[in-house]
C-alpha cells in the first residue's frame, strides 16, 4: 500500500423554501433513519476463496481519526490479493476538493472515492457516480452491512437515497456517529450518573469543571468547512428542531431560528461559557480529542472513530478512564447523532478496468472477515453481525453498546446538494455566537435569512 499526502451550480429540485419572519420569531425567540438491529447466530458471509487479481486502484480519502483502522484493512487486502492499493490521503476539505475536480474531469484521476456523508448530495444529484450493478450485475449489498439511512443507495428518479426504489451507489466505510465521552472515574468519585439530557450533561460538567486542571466540557467552536455545525447538530435534532420545515418531504420552508433551535443553540452556549476551555471559538475536532486523551475534558461529543485514542498509552494519560454512551437529548426529544460516515464509490469518468478493479476491493471490504480485521483495529464494523464477536464484549469494546443504540436515530445533516452553501452559513454564525460576537437569537435569524435567500437563489420556490 502506498499512501501519498496530499461547485458547479446544480439543476434545481422540488418545492418551498419559505423564511419564517425574522421580526416575528425573533420575538417568540427572546420571550420565550437507518435501523441497526443486532442479530444473533448469523451465518457469515465468507471471503471469497478466489479472489481476481486486478489492476492497481487508488482512493482518495482524508486523514481522520478512523484512517489508521482503515489503512490496516487496506493492508490486508493487499496481502490477501496480491492487488495494489494507493491511498491519496488529504485533509478532510481538501480530500472533498480533490474528488470534486476529479469526478469534473475528463479523465478521473481516482477509482474508489471515499465520499463523507457532507458531500453524498452533491455527487448523487451531480450523476457522477456509477450504479455498481452498471459494473458487475451480479454484485450485491451484503444483507448483514449496515444501510446508514440507505445513504448508499440512490434513486435518480426520485433524487432520494431508497434502497427499495434505488439501487446501490457504494459501500459503507465507516459508520462514524457522535457518542458522549465522559470520565468515568470522576463520575465515580463526584457519584454522578450518565445524562439522559443537555439539562443534565449542563449540570454534571458544571460539578466537574475544575480550570486549568479539567474543563467540564470540551466542544467544537471553531470555524470550519464542518466543526461547530456538525457539533451542535444532534443538540438541534434532539430539540425537535431542524433547518428546514420537512426536507424529506420536500418542504424547505427555513425553520433554523425555531424557538426549539434557540433552547439548543442556548444550551451549547451555555455549556462553553460555564464549564468550557478558554477560547471555545478556537477548538475544532483535534483540539476536542486532545482534550479528551490529555485528561483536560470531563466530557466530549467526538465520533466514535476517535475512540482507539482514547486508550493507547502512547497517545492518553486517561487509559481505562473513558466511558462512552448515547448522546443526550433534549425535553420531549431523543438521542439523534448526526451522521459523519463515509461511503466508498466508483466515479463515471474511469476506464471500466479500474471500475472493476475498484469493485473488487469494495467487495472485499464488506465481508465479515474483512469487517473482523477493521473491528480489531479498534472501528466502528459496517456489519451488524460482527458486534456479535465475542471480543467486542471485552471492556476495551466498551465502546460498542452505545454505538448499536445511538444507530437507529442517526440522522444526515442535509440532503441537497446545497448541503456545503448551508454549513458555510452555519460555521460562519454559530462561531460568532460562540464567541460573543452575535447573541443567539441574532445568529439563528442572520442564519435563516441566508439559507432563504441561498435557497431562493438554487431555483426554490
Amino acid at each position: 500500500m502506498n499512501a501519498r499526502p496530499g461547485f458547479t451550480a446544480l439543476p434545481p429540485r422540488r418545492a418551498l423554501a419559505t423564511l419564517v419572519p425574522a421580526a416575528a420569531l425573533a420575538v417568540a425567540l427572546l420571550c420565550g433513519a437507518a435501523v441497526f438491529t443486532k442479530t444473533h447466530a448469523q451465518t457469515p458471509t465468507q471471503v471469497p476463496a478466489q479472489i481476481p487479481k486486478v489492476a492497481p486502484i487508488t482512493i482518495v480519502i482524508n486523514q481522520s481519526p478512523w484512517f489508521g483502522g482503515f489503512s490496516k484493512v487496506v493492508e490486508a487486502y493487499e496481502k490477501e490479493t496480491g492487488n495494489k492499493v494507493n491511498l491519496d490521503v488529504n485533509p478532510f476539505a481538501g480530500s472533498a476538493e480533490k474528488q470534486r475536480n476529479s469526478v469534473r474531469a475528463k479523465d478521473g484521476q481516482f477509482d474508489i472515492l471515499v465520499m463523507n456523508s457532507a458531500w453524498l448530495a452533491e455527487f448523487y444529484h451531480g450523476g457522477f457516480l456509477t450504479p455498481l450493478n452498471d459494473i458487475d450485475a451480479a454484485f450485491k449489498p451484503d444483507p448483514q452491512v449496515i444501510n446508514y439511512d440507505d445513504t448508499a443507495y440512490w434513486d435518480p428518479k426520485t433524487k432520494s437515497n431508497n434502497a427499495k426504489t434505488g439501487v446501490a451507489y457504494g459501500v459503507p466505510i465507516n459508520g462514524n456517529i457522535q457518542v458522549l465521552y465522559y470520565r468515568a472515574d470522576l463520575y465515580q468519585n463526584a457519584g454522578l450518573k450518565v445524562p439522559r439530557t443537555w439539562d443534565e450533561l449542563v449540570a454534571n460538567a458544571a460539578k466537574l469543571h475544575n480550570p486549568p486542571t479539567v474543563y467540564g466540557m470540551a466542544q467544537r467552536g471553531a470555524r470550519s468547512a464542518s466543526d461547530i455545525s456538525y457539533d451542535w447538530m444532534p443538540y438541534l435534532h434532539s430539540h425537535n428542531g431542524a433547518i428546514f420545515k420537512d426536507e424529506k418531504a420536500g418542504d424547505f420552508t427555513v425553520t433554523i431560528n425555531s424557538p426549539e433551535a434557540k433552547k439548543a443553540l442556548d444550551v451549547y452556549l451555555e455549556l462553553a461559557k460555564k464549564s468550557g476551555p478558554p477560547n471555545p471559538g478556537s477548538y475544532g475536532q483535534a483540539q476536542v480529542i486532545q482534550a479528551l486523551v490529555t485528561g483536560k475534558a470531563a466530557h466530549a461529543t467526538p465520533v466514535i472513530a476517535a475512540w482507539p485514542q482514547m486508550d493507547d498509552p502512547t497517545k492518553s494519560a486517561v487509559g481505562g478512564k473513558i466511558n462512552i454512551a448515547v448522546l443526550p437529548h433534549g425535553a420531549g426529544g431523543k438521542t439523534t447523532p448526526t451522521l459523519g460516515h463515509f461511503i466508498g464509490a466508483i466515479p463515471k469518468n474511469i476506464p471500466k478496468e479500474r471500475q472493476v478493479a475498484a469493485l473488487a476491493f469494495l467487495r472485499w471490504f464488506q465481508t465479515y472477515d474483512a469487517q473482523l480485521k477493521y473491528a480489531q483495529a479498534g472501528q466502528p464494523p459496517i456489519r451488524k453481525d460482527v458486534y456479535d464477536a465475542p471480543f467486542m464484549k471485552t471492556p476495551e469494546y466498551r465502546w460498542t453498546r452505545a454505538v448499536v443504540d445511538s444507530s437507529p436515530n442517526a440522522r444526515m445533516m442535509y440532503t441537497v446538494p446545497e448541503g456545503p452553501q448551508i454549513v458555510s452559513v452555519l460555521e460562519l454564525r454559530l462561531n460568532q455566537a460562540m464567541i460573543g460576537e452575535k447573541t443567539s437569537a441574532d445568529a439563528l435569524n442572520t442564519m435563516a435569512a441566508e439559507i432563504h435567500s441561498l435557497m431562493r437563489g438554487a431555483g426554490y420556490k
